[in-house]
């Protein structure tokens, strides 16, 4: 989820005009037009061009903040989540309240797996930005891999109440539930997510997995309807084919549910997923005793 980040760069240029210094106003000039530059080959999608503007930025001033952070973000598109991480550390040292960069590091350090180091600059952004739903909801996935359901079902609910159109912290929310296997509640969160954007292919999967746990036919229907939809915005999707294999062949219809199951199959193999090739396997072979 971004919640925002992309909309970041013109805002923060912005912000940088209105904190230069004078004694460094020369330098914070060439280094501002940097930037602008910078921003401009983001907004074209030209994401080489844009990381030297940011680089020959953060040369000609190095504690210019916003020449960091904008140069940290165009890493993070290209998933040199390092350089990325670095880029983000160093807006920080040059201002040690920018809140969209401690947000930054952390969601780079989350997708590194530097689980201790990422919390640890969420939790300074949230004090710095109470308010700021970006802020919990990367602070809440950290917490949710560091198996810390609790706080993390805190933090998305913190998320949720100043970030409540987007989908993504609903649906976060709709997988602890899930999870907890706390059915009744987590249909509603995936419920949400999918009224907030209705060609989200997870949460229709998840949605999916909710009723069909929920038991009965009817809850069964529901599911394989979710199945669908998931497939159909997401056609690789191995999970909610097999997924819907095994709900075709709990309403008895077996001939679809091999048919189903063997597509999911295909998929796992040309994926490389062994785990999940076996699982397929055997139900294959458990439907056609």
């Amino acid at each position: 989820m971004n919640l925002g980040h992309r909309h970041g760069l013109s805002l923060l240029l912005l912000l940088s005009l209105s904190v230069a210094k004078p004694a460094l106003a020369e330098s914070f000039r060439s280094a501002e037009a940097a930037v602008e530059q910078g921003v401009i080959h983001v907004q074209q999608g030209q994401l080489d061009a844009a990381i030297a503007a940011f680089e020959s930025a953060v040369t000609l001033d190095p504690t210019l903040a916003v020449a960091h952070y904008n140069l940290g973000l165009a890493y993070r598109e290209q998933s040199q989540m390092q350089a990325a991480a670095d880029a983000f550390w160093q807006a920080i040292q040059a201002d040690g309240e920018f809140t969209m960069a401690y947000v930054n590091l952390g969601a780079a350090l989350l997708d590194s797996g530097n689980l201790d180091q990422a919390e640890s600059y969420l939790q300074r952004a949230v004090i710095l930005d109470p308010q700021l739903g970006l802020g919990h909801y990367n602070l809440g996935l950290v917490q949710r891999r560091q198996g810390n359901l609790a706080a993390a079902l805190e933090s998305f609910t913190t998320a949720v109440n100043h970030s409540p159109q987007a989908p993504e912290v609903h649906y976060q929310i709709g997988l602890i539930y899930l999870q907890d296997n706390q059915l009744e509640t987590a249909v509603q969160a995936l419920e949400n997510a999918i009224n907030l954007d209705s060609n989200y292919p997870e949460a229709h999967y998840s949605l999916g997995i909710a009723y069909f746990g929920k038991g009965g036919a009817e809850n069964v229907e529901t599911a394989l309807q979710h199945f669908d939809q998931a497939i159909r915005l997401y056609p690789s999707f191995g999970h909610a084919y097999y997924s819907k294999g095994l709900a075709l062949a709990a309403l008895e219809r077996t001939d679809e549910a091999e048919q189903v199951l063997q597509q999911a199959l295909n998929l796992y193999i040309n994926q490389g997923r062994s785990e999940w090739v076996a699982n397929t396997q055997a139900q294959l072979e458990r439907i056609r005793q």
